[in-house]
């Protein structure tokens, strides 16, 4: 593979990630590059690879998932060599963004993940965003990992549920 070829893919996740104001997920920026047939797994991985290095993404771990997000340098990046990118793959990533948006969006909103504070204690942290704006935000603790997984597996699915509760149960007065 080629240089070229390497700056092109690194360039398009660079434009991506310029086309939201929130962090995407690796499956989400896989999601669009693989499905499109650019290249394959290992070399979208050297891409963020190298970006991330580079510090022209910032990259956060949380909860087996890698989130990107631009910054400054990368911004800079984009606006110099943009012009490499074919028109015909930004109109591509403009009407991926264009048709799922919202739903890369709102995977993002919630978060869930967990660390060992001491033998026998894992601290969960469960949260709700909009945009970045906190809505809540829930802190557990458990005695064992697989409860902690459990919860921020569960977290996801039953997010709503809680915060509706939660704001049903405190809003009642007595």
């Amino acid at each position: 593979m080629s240089q070229d070829t390497l700056m092109l893919y690194k360039l398009m996740v660079l434009y991506m990630l310029n086309k939201v104001d929130f962090p995407l997920t690796n499956s989400q920026i896989s999601e669009f590059i693989l499905d499109k047939g650019y290249t394959n797994y290992f070399t979208l991985q050297q891409a963020l690879h190298d970006l991330s290095d580079t510090e022209l993404i910032r990259t956060e771990h949380i909860h087996n998932n890698s989130y990107y997000s631009m910054n400054q340098s990368g911004e800079e990046t984009l606006e110099f060599f943009g012009y490499k990118i074919p028109a015909e793959i930004k109109t591509e990533i403009d009407q991926f963004f264009n048709e799922h948006k919202y739903h890369l969006r709102s995977e993002n909103e919630v978060t869930a993940d967990y660390y060992e504070d001491k033998k026998d204690c894992y601290i969960v942290r469960c949260e709700i965003h909009d945009k970045k704006e906190l809505l809540v935000g829930i802190t557990l603790n458990v005695t064992d990992e697989d409860q902690a997984t459990a919860i921020c597996d569960n977290w996801r699915n039953r997010h709503g549920d809680v915060y509706d509760y939660l704001i049903h149960t405190l809003m009642i007065r007595h």
